[in-house]
């Protein structure tokens, strides 16, 4: 199990920029030491407009990897079948503060099945909104570009949101991550650290390489310049 999180930089590529139909005969080449997590989008069709996977094919991607889960719900009312995914044993289960009128409860409710739990906002959500209820989070997901699909363009402003996020959880102390997702590539992946974060989501970044090791070794050496 990975330990001291808040020490280093990890990177959690997204499958959703992968081909989902090969995946499991593809994701055992994965490098652990440059892949630390794999981030899984989950999408509803409602909450956002695409629809991606659910827990039936994440219970089967598992039998092909060690490499720990982050399960990010993009789903409205996510209390709705947050069982089903907490029984995928994740690392990380990420829920939206837009989607749910109860993220304690449930924040609450994936820490006490032994999963770090995680609290995602979009954009236009000011990071503040989250400060309140940092007790009850493992990571905060702040996503830098809107949610839905892969390949957006990395939105500039994110990096004053990650900063405040940064200041406020060294100030008070919090033992929280910061992750950021969406646009993230070599060009900008540096800054992202330098503002505070934690945990690296990249998508097309590392899936669209010829060599996904060499490129996701590639963009944990530029992260680490931040």
């Amino acid at each position: 199990m990975l330990k001291n999180l808040t020490d280093t930089i990890l990177l959690s590529p997204s499958i959703i920029a992968t081909d989902l139909s090969t995946l499991g005969s593809v994701v055992p080449t994965f490098d652990h030491s440059c892949m630390h997590f794999l981030h899984i989008d989950v999408m509803d069709g409602s909450f956002v407009p695409n629809i991606t996977i659910g827990p039936g094919y994440i219970q089967n991607l598992k039998q092909h990897t060690d490499i720990p889960l982050d399960i990010h719900l993009i789903i409205e009312k996510p209390e709705l079948s947050l069982q089903s995914f907490i029984d995928c044993k994740p690392y990380f289960l990420t829920i939206h503060f837009e989607s749910t009128r109860q993220p304690v409860r449930l924040l609450q409710s994936i820490k006490n099945c032994g999963i770090k739990a995680g609290i995602s906002i979009n954009p236009a959500t000011p990071v503040e909104q989250l400060f309140d209820i940092l007790a009850y989070t493992d990571m905060v997901l702040l996503m830098s570009v809107e949610p839905g699909f892969y390949g957006q363009t990395f939105i500039p402003s994110s990096l004053k949101k990650i900063e405040k996020l940064n200041t406020f959880i060294r100030t008070n102390n919090c033992n929280t991550l910061i992750e950021v997702d969406g646009g993230i590539n070599e060009d900008n992946i540096a800054d992202v650290v330098k503002a505070g974060a934690n945990v690296i989501v990249a998508g097309s970044s590392v899936f669209k390489s010829s060599d996904i090791n060499k490129q996701a070794r590639k963009l944990l050496e530029i992260a680490k310049k931040g």
